[in-house]
């Protein structure tokens, strides 16, 4: 039997946002049982945005929520911690409208994470066990969800730059799993793009100290902490997007070639669809494999230039 969590002890961070460049001072207090991830802008009288599908605004190169025209940029980062570290109830407090962008990882969230520690509320936990699958595409992008007793994302990229090859990550996620596989890898762009992206009003923020940077040939500043950092980044976008289901998932999930955009079609078409899941309180993949058992990965890649 699973019980909720929440934080036990409030924690705080800052940075600059990554499309904004604001510095923000972001904090993590606890909440009660079946509150679930909520903002608060703490600039706007504490106006709250839940972290819901429902309230998805943006997704172009970042993930951003709105609610009565009150804005939340950038949380996929975040909300892929707190989704791995088993939070279900927690108060984000923000002072600007985009969350820092730290490292250009979720490996600083992890650590906030653990510093604030857990607490256990006397309420089950509720997932989402997917019976039936779900998958559509966009061109040559495709995304799928699929039955499963545990949490697994299979993620597939392909840039065709010359130092980032056909890269593939495979793996069931828990806490330890994405902890040492998945929250470490950092944000990335292309210098060609960086002239355009910033006349879009995007990353102005953006610094070789908080993302990945290619030229057309090369990374600029390695080396990198993977060799297929730029796919096990992306199944982290892919986590946190995810997280805007509210619940934890008993589910397989597919994605190539897929971004922000498909993720949270994903989420939304889930959601609409009662046939392709039931609720339950019982945690599969507790079934299925011993306590403390290393999760599998499956990674292939072509070799990266460092």
């Amino acid at each position: 039997m699973a019980y909720q969590l929440t934080i036990q002890r409030p924690v705080e961070t800052e940075g600059v946002g990554l499309h904004t460049a604001v510095r923000s001072v972001l904090r993590l207090l606890p909440a009660p049982a079946d509150t679930g991830i909520v903002f608060r802008r703490t600039d706007l009288d504490n106006f709250e945005i839940e972290a819901e599908v429902r309230n998805v605004a943006r997704v172009s190169y970042a993930t951003s929520l709105m609610k009565q025209g009150v804005l939340i940029s950038t949380t996929e980062h975040l909300l892929a911690a707190l989704y791995c570290c088993g939070i279900d109830n927690v108060y984000v407090e923000l002072d600007a409208l985009e969350v820092p962008i730290l490292d250009g990882s979720s490996q600083p969230f992890i650590d906030l994470l653990a510093q604030a520690g857990t607490r256990r509320l006397r309420r089950q936990r509720r997932y989402i066990h997917v019976v039936k699958p779900l998958e559509f595409s966009d061109g040559d992008r495709r995304i799928g969800i699929y039955p499963s007793d545990e949490f697994r994302v299979h993620c597939v990229v392909d840039y065709g730059h010359p130092a980032v090859g056909p890269q593939e990550v495979e793996m069931t996620v828990d806490r330890e799993s994405f902890s040492r596989e998945l929250a470490p890898a950092r944000t990335f762009g292309f210098l060609k793009d960086f002239l355009g992206l910033q006349s879009m009003g995007l990353i102005r923020g953006g610094s070789l100290a908080n993302a990945i940077v290619l030229d057309d040939t090369s990374v600029l500043n390695g080396p990198l902490r993977f060799a297929d950092e730029f796919g096990r980044h992306k199944a982290l976008d892919l986590i946190g997007d995810l997280a805007l289901v509210g619940r934890p998932l008993q589910a397989s999930i597919v994605a190539h070639k897929a971004g922000h955009a498909l993720h949270t079609q994903l989420v939304t078409r889930l959601l609409e669809d009662r046939s392709l899941w039931t609720e339950t309180t019982t945690n599969g993949a507790s079934r299925h494999s011993a306590a403390g058992a290393e999760s599998d990965v499956s990674i292939s890649s072509h070799a990266v230039a460092d």
